[in-house]
């Protein structure tokens, strides 16, 4: 697959050398080479910061490429941090119509893509996707698992703005010294069992 990605941070350089050994062709573009990078991926990510995207969407035209946006927009308060927008997706549909966006990748830090480990306590590391098009879920999907990791569909993009809450609410959990996932039981000890 032809990846293109728009950024040149910590995130955008995992991901990206992580489907580079995954065998895909992957292109990193900077301000200034937006458009060029637009037209190269048959995906693009967007790794910029939340407040960019309005100028980096106007730079280039996603026609119906699917766009993957791994952003979160936080800002601090009080010691840890809140979201500076409920929905970022959603406003990144808007700006680029055509596209199919999919929310993926933005509830781990990019450490954890550069470390070779994806299975934690037994389980291997899950990445929520949300999105409208199932042919862009499939192709998130697949890049997910190329860096061994394992999909999970989570609903529509207006789901999206859940996943921005609790990637704040997780993040801080960390930023303050808390194991987030010991907030939650394993599945086997959930009792999650319809009414």
């Amino acid at each position: 697959m032809r990846i293109g990605i728009i950024g040149a941070g910590q995130m955008a350089r995992a991901l990206g050398n992580g489907w580079t050994a995954a065998g895909h062709e992957v292109r990193c573009g900077k301000r200034g080479e937006i458009r060029e990078t637009a037209a190269f991926g048959d995906v693009v990510l967007l790794a910029v910061p939340v407040s960019a995207l309005t100028e980096v969407l106007a730079q280039a035209d996603f026609g119906h490429k699917t766009l993957i946006d791994c952003t979160n927009a936080f800002e601090p308060d009080e010691g840890t941090m809140v979201l500076s927008e409920d929905a970022v997706a959603e406003r990144i549909a808007r700006l680029a119509p055509n596209a199919h966006v999919v929310k993926a990748f933005n509830l781990c830090a990019a450490e954890v893509w550069t470390s070779p480990e994806r299975v934690f306590e037994g389980q291997r590391l899950v990445v929520p996707l949300c999105g409208d098009d199932a042919d862009a879920l499939g192709r998130v999907g697949q890049l997910v698992r190329d860096l061994k990791a394992e999909p999970a569909r989570a609903g529509g993009l207006h789901r999206a703005r859940y996943l921005e809450a609790m990637s704040v609410l997780v993040v801080g959990l960390w930023f303050t010294g808390t194991d987030a996932r010991a907030a939650l039981p394993p599945l086997a000890a959930a009792f999650a069992v319809a009414d």
